[in-house]
């Protein structure tokens, strides 16, 4: 029941995500163009077709591919094992990108407009392979803790370099290359590994580590497809082939047969395939390990092929048909601010309903406790593709070289860089690689090479790419404009707005006996709370009183009240603590949350080695009718007795230490009694 309320939550946002396309269509359909479109009906079905597969395909995300992604990363840092977790991220790069229809595609065109220099097999090879090595130098970089921007500015530099050296005709090819590379289901997997990864390793953070796999993917074909392109246009020489004649054209409206479904599930399986095979290896093979609710991943896995099937077969029904049809129309028009507007609609509102997009915001949202909104991050995203292709169709029709823009666009990332907050950072290099998938692809190309086909002066081979290289490139700097306006405007996570607000609930009721009045941040603000006190008495020699309290405070006491004790030790008593009674002592007392009790104690003995050869006591006793003492926001909200926090969970740590014990030392004694 509880995943069905789940599945008719992302069905409502689904369509809601689509809403944006309806009105541009709509608006540009009737207001401009003046014309019913043919087929509206089946447009209409596509679009309820292509509510629910979005439904599908994300619950399919969350029950299925994150929890196995998820998993194997944690597996992989437990076991220690970076070499095996480096092969991982190259063959799930190299082996999902190999199969990426749209890959395939563009370096068959690739090829037969190059008069022969370049092989569409070696083509795709090239970018598989840096996609591999991407996300293999990804997760290398999670593993040594680096910080991503000195990678990504490096990447750019490199980029930005080679672009001086490589044929025209490869250029506009090499950058959206970049952007077409990342599948919608490998986005999804490739950022469940690298937080995994950021969740499992010590001393990383989730947030800031565990996003940047994506972008890498995105980068490095601009690099090596360039250096592929330099080396094939001055050692292959060019051989006689037909002209190719490349147009807008129009595509035909789907229908639904039996057959065509059975070929369209067969053609996402293989693209699923590759992943699946690698994950079974690596899991069964490599780490020994069976998955936990199997039967619950693979049906997940099953709702990821539906549902991206039906995703694609909606927009196949009529969508597709009706933008390609819109942007060859318009182009078509006297005026170029028509075109402008219409690219930057279609740009905005495409990247709404992009799948990938939705499944890195939603986490997002998650391993940053609510600090980024997954709705606004999406909104900034779409803003960005909207720009940067009207940008990218401003830069056909004016003729300008399209890698001057590409060099300004990244001296805005990296000056941006140096400005926007670190958690900010790596999501917004991976918002350029999930833009450009499945819905905005087609219709951006459509644009492209229709302007470039229809402007004089214009060549569809050189001028028509392009376009899909802005759609990544201007994400990138509206994210971290989202991350700049969110730190100005103060914006909290949820345990920061819980932590703030739990104390508007408080009654302000020092006569209730049963609750601690306390001062919030030493304020003249008091609240009387539920929470249980303890004091903490350490008695040790004078000397010995600034390590103590240096070793308490460490534990997390904030302050402490010191006293003399002088020994008064009669010849008839025993003393069961000073050898003397001249001795010269100081009593320490703490006045303290429950929680604190066992740290505080703890972090002492082991300092002034109480126990062992030390000399001095510590003991603890609770406390009631706590009035007066003065803690923090965060003291108040860990140490309340109604608030649930999971960071104190300490009888869950004490039966794991036990079984851990048992394991190690009962079971084996037991073996060998049996054994006798």
């Amino acid at each position: 029941m509880m995943q069905f309320n789940f599945f008719l939550k992302l069905l409502k946002e689904s369509f809601r995500d689509l809403l944006p396309i309806i009105i541009v269509i709509l608006f540009f359909q009737l207001a401009i163009i003046q014309a019913v479109p043919d087929g509206w009906v089946s447009t209409a079905i596509g679009l309820g077709i292509v509510g629910v597969g979005l439904a599908i395909f994300l619950q399919g995300l969350e029950i299925g591919i994150f929890p196995i992604g998820e998993g194997l990363a944690r597996d992989f840092a437990k076991n220690g094992s970076m070499l095996w977790v480096l092969i991982f991220g190259f063959l799930i790069g190299f082996g999902t990108t190999i199969a990426e229809p749209a890959l395939a595609v563009i370096a068959d065109k690739a090829a037969s407009i190059s008069s022969g220099r370049i092989d569409a097999t070696i083509l795709r090879l090239v970018v598989a392979g840096s996609v591999g090595f991407a996300i293999l130098l990804g997760v290398f970089r999670i593993y040594k803790g680096h910080g991503i921007h000195y990678y990504i500015i490096a990447g750019y530099i490199l980029v930005v370099g080679v672009t001086f050296f490589a044929p025209k005709e490869i250029i506009g090819l090499a950058y959206d290359l970049g952007g077409v590379t990342t599948s919608t289901v490998t986005v999804p997997l490739v950022a469940a590994l690298g937080i995994g990864l950021a969740s499992s390793i010590k001393g990383r953070n989730p947030v800031i580590d565990g996003f940047g796999l994506i972008a890498f993917a995105s980068l490095t074909p601009m690099i090596f497809v360039q250096i592929y392109g330099i080396a094939v246009y001055n050692l292959v020489e060019a051989k006689e082939v037909a002209q190719v004649v490349v147009e807008a054209n129009v595509s035909v409206s789907t229908n639904i047969t039996i057959e065509s479904v059975i070929h369209g599930l067969g053609s996402v399986i293989k693209d699923v395939a590759p992943i699946l095979l690698i994950i079974l290896f690596f899991q069964y093979g490599v780490i020994k390990k069976r998955i936990d609710n199997l039967k619950t991943v693979i049906f997940g896995f099953v709702l990821v092929i539906v549902g991206l099937y039906a995703f694609i077969l909606g927009l196949e029904m009529g969508l597709f048909t009706l933008g390609e049809t819109m942007a060859y129309q318009l182009t078509k028009r006297d005026s170029v601010f028509v075109i402008y507007a219409f690219a930057f609609a279609i740009g905005f509102s495409t990247t709404m309903a992009e799948p990938a997009l939705m499944a890195i915001a939603k986490k997002a949202k998650e391993i940053s406790d609510g600090k980024i909104n997954d709705f606004a991050l999406r909104i900034f995203v779409a803003f960005g593709v909207a720009i940067g292709i009207a940008l990218g169709a401003f830069r056909i029709v004016d003729g300008g070289h399209i890698h001057y823009y590409i060099i300004f666009g990244y001296i805005l990332v990296i000056t941006l860089t140096w400005i926007a907050p670190k958690y900010i950072i790596p999501i917004a290099y991976d918002s350029g690689g999930v833009t450009t998938s499945t819905v905005t692809v087609p219709l951006v190309a459509a644009l492209g090479i229709g302007l470039a086909t229809n402007i004089e002066g214009r060549s569809p081979l050189i001028d028509g790419f392009g376009l899909i290289a802005f759609a990544s490139l201007f994400p990138m700097i509206t994210v971290m404009l989202y991350g700049i306006i969110t730190e100005k405007l103060g914006v909290k996570s949820d345990t920061e707005i819980e932590a703030a607000n739990i104390l508007r609930d408080a009654l302000i009721d020092a006569e209730n006996m049963d609750l601690a009045t306390v001062n919030i941040d030493g304020s003249d603000r008091r609240h009387s709370l539920p929470m249980d006190f303890s004091a903490v008495v350490i008695i040790v020699p004078n000397d010995k009183k600034v390590d103590a309290i240096q070793a308490a405070n460490k534990a997390g006491a904030p302050g402490v009240t010191v006293l003399r004790a002088d020994g008064i030790g009669l010849g008839q008593m025993d003393n069961y603590y000073r050898p003397s009674f001249e001795a010269n002592q100081v009593v320490l007392l703490f006045l303290l949350p429950q929680s604190l009790v066992n740290p505080v104690i703890k972090s002492i003995i082991h300092t002034l080695h109480l126990t062992t050869t030390g000399k001095g006591i510590a003991f603890a006793f609770p406390l009631t009718h706590m009035k007066g003492i003065s803690l923090s926001r965060h003291d108040i909200f860990v140490n309340r007795k109604d608030h649930k926090n999971p960071e104190n969970n300490t009888e869950k740590l004490i039966k794991e230490e036990e079984e851990k014990l048992t394991s190690k030392i009962v079971e084996p004694v037991l073996n060998e009694a049996d054994k006798k």
